[in-house]
């Protein structure tokens, strides 16, 4: 998951040298901060790097598309769960009545399954079983839990992780929430089998006006994503779209 801060610790054909000294000594400068942790946070911009403030704004932009638009958030690819939560955010803020929309992220939390022929062209050297492991499914679930604390309608459940390999867990979904419309699809599984997965389960639920994401399309990192959406979707009948001051994500709003 290239240009994103839980990645920057891999090898990816975007990084530069510069990067790493910058994250060396934000790291000592986090470390040597005089503020509280709640203190940090609320000032934020002091510690987030360019780059994270950047795809949270796109988030924004993207999520802005869907406001008016029926269906929940499907996040494929969770990790350490700033996107998803960013879209719980959002949705809290911008609809904070909306308790039809919920938000509902699919992970291992493992890393990596066994990955496909189609995987192995992919040139960032977390493209391999076990990569971009990210233990985090109970904190998140901590998390979630702190969030509904702080939000309107908190005691009905917005937020859901779904713990497994993405090909299993997203047709059992499905069926077991055969009311499931989706108005945002983010895909950000990084490899072949679980987008394809991904999108054969949900663009069906898409209705017009819904945008379906993509974190790593045309990218040499992760030719998988690529791949699975060249062979299920009829690119020319979507516009991809990409804000200016992005870098690699791209959505598609159905029309």
């Amino acid at each position: 998951m290239p240009q994103k801060s839980q990645s920057r610790q891999s090898r990816s054909t975007t990084r530069a040298g510069k990067e790493q000294q910058y994250e060396v000594r934000m790291e000592q400068c986090i470390a040597g901060s005089p503020f509280s942790n709640l203190e940090r946070l609320q000032n934020f911009s002091l510690y987030t790097p360019r780059q994270d403030l950047t795809n949270f704004l796109l988030r924004y932009e993207i999520f802005k598309r869907v406001l008016g638009v029926q269906g929940s958030i499907i996040e494929c690819g969770v990790l350490r769960g700033s996107g998803l939560m960013a879209w719980a955010q959002f949705s809290a803020i911008l609809e904070p009545t909306n308790h039809q929309r919920r938000v509902v992220g699919f992970d291992t939390f493992s890393g990596f399954p066994k990955l496909s022929k189609q995987d192995r062209s992919s040139e960032s050297d977390q493209a391999r079983p076990g990569g971009l492991a990210a233990n985090s499914y109970d904190h998140l679930q901590e998390c979630i839990e702190l969030y509904d604390m702080n939000r309107f309608v908190g005691h009905v459940p917005k937020v859901e992780l779904v713990r497994g390999d993405a090909t299993r867990t997203i047709p059992a979904y499905v069926k077991d929430n055969p009311q499931l419309i989706v108005s945002l699809l983010y895909l950000d599984f990084d490899i072949y089998r679980p987008t394809l997965a991904a999108l054969k389960h949900f663009v069906p639920r898409m209705p017009k006006g819904a945008v379906i994401a993509f974190d790593e399309l045309n990218l040499k990192d992760w030719r998988g994503e690529s791949i699975a959406v060249l062979e299920t979707l009829k690119l020319r009948e979507y516009r991809i779209e990409r804000c200016s001051f992005g870098s690699v994500m791209s959505f598609a709003q159905i029309e």
